[in-house]
């Protein structure tokens, strides 16, 4: 019987259960747990990419460090009036994201998000990676009340192997982090790319297990996506699995004028049964998380969109989803925020983006929400 209570080797068969019939199956329980625990509400939360610098320099992401890439910050008014169009819009929430850019400081941030509270009563998410206790709690006194932080992949060799660790810092356990953000108050938040080089099936299943375990208020996945200018880019998929290839980089200087030495050979993980990265995968996934953590807020994701334009966004949620995140990113900086290539939304007004996800959402018989929208399961928790 599909309930929460699957083990690790029945998410692993599920996954690799290609039977459409059985896929069907999957997916209308996924939408009647949906349906049952947390209503017909579709939640937005408006998307602000603050800034593409980081300092991190992970092999898959276009704001890779060591990236030659024409980078920006939003200023503090330019932030502020994408918020009041979220306000305007009637979306209960702003996520505020970035990569790990320092220089949208402790205080910065804490000031941010007072202004936003006290102009316009928004929720505030926070996706600015990892940062310092001291961060986290002042930032939550200040007013924001979700973080997310995502893990990305359960294995750790192959963690390992993707994300070098930063320029004079020390490897941080994010599973750690996630528990020590939900001591200090914050609805937490996590997740997984999907089909990422060396991710084998039962890699993808461990990670769905891992968000029961951790009892996850919010959980987003996406497919991984290559960027030409990574090397995990520059590894090549045949006949559906990707190629056992060297990748030789070179010595290049970040944005700080740093020099960043990528001299050495990687070589992704071998696997059994690489998990692919298509947009089937994905929406086992976002059903799989539905019913393993049924009143968990789940995105319908901005790279199943950008995979599929049409079907993508209502293919998720209609498997379980309950969110979507217009991007209110100011156009002018959309395109330049390529964590991956051609993202959804990325040339467009946010006025265009809002009707395309209206749209959507009416055309499958769903509601826009009205409120920051916190997950049920948080809301037992606190009670």
């Amino acid at each position: 019987m599909l309930n929460e209570n699957l083990t690790r080797s029945k998410i692993s068969k599920w996954l690799r259960e290609t039977d459409r019939e059985k896929l069907t199956e999957l997916y209308d329980v996924a939408d009647r747990t949906r349906r049952k625990r947390v209503g017909d509400e579709v939640w937005l939360r408006g998307l602000i990419e603050l800034s593409n610098y980081c300092r991190r320099d992970c092999l898959y992401c276009g704001a890779r460090a060591s990236r030659r890439a024409e980078r920006y910050r939003m200023t503090r008014e330019e932030i502020l009036e994408s918020a009041k169009l979220a306000r305007d819009y009637q979306f209960g929430t702003v996520v505020l994201q970035a990569g790990e850019d320092f220089a949208l400081d402790e205080a910065f941030v804490a000031d941010l998000i007072q202004e936003i509270r006290e102009r316009y009563q928004l929720a505030i998410t926070l996706s600015l990676g990892e940062r310092k206790d001291s961060e986290f709690v002042r930032w939550k006194e200040a007013g924001a009340d979700r973080y997310l932080l995502r893990f990305e992949t359960s294995n750790r060799d192959l963690y390992d192997a993707i994300h070098p660790t930063a320029e004079g810092s020390v490897f941080q356990d994010r599973i750690e982090m996630l528990k020590r953000l939900r001591e200090i108050g914050y609805e937490i938040g996590s997740g997984v790319m999907i089909g990422v080089p060396g991710q084998s099936f039962d890699d993808l299943a461990n990670d769905l297990a891992l968000f029961r375990e951790l009892d996850l208020d919010m959980i987003g996945c996406g497919p991984f996506l290559p960027h030409a200018e990574t090397p995990l880019g520059r590894i090549e998929a045949r006949n559906g699995e990707w190629r056992t290839v060297s990748i030789h980089g070179t010595t290049s200087e970040d944005q700080r004028g740093i020099s960043l030495s990528t001299d050495k050979s990687f070589k992704y993980p071998t696997t059994d049964g690489q998990a692919p990265n298509d947009i089937e995968t994905a929406f086992k996934v976002v059903a799989l998380a539905r019913i393993l953590c049924p009143d968990a807020n789940i995105p319908s994701t901005t790279a199943v969109a950008t995979i599929d334009e049409t079907g993508g966004r209502k293919g998720a949620l209609e498997r379980g989803a309950n969110v979507v995140m217009p991007n209110l990113t100011p156009k002018k900086y959309r395109r330049l925020y390529d964590i991956y290539p051609n993202k959804a939304a990325a040339r467009e007004e946010a006025e265009k983006t809002r009707q395309t996800v209206l749209k959507q959402i009416r055309e499958i018989g769903r509601v826009p929400g009205i409120g920051s929208g916190s997950s049920p399961r948080f809301l037992k928790r606190r009670a």
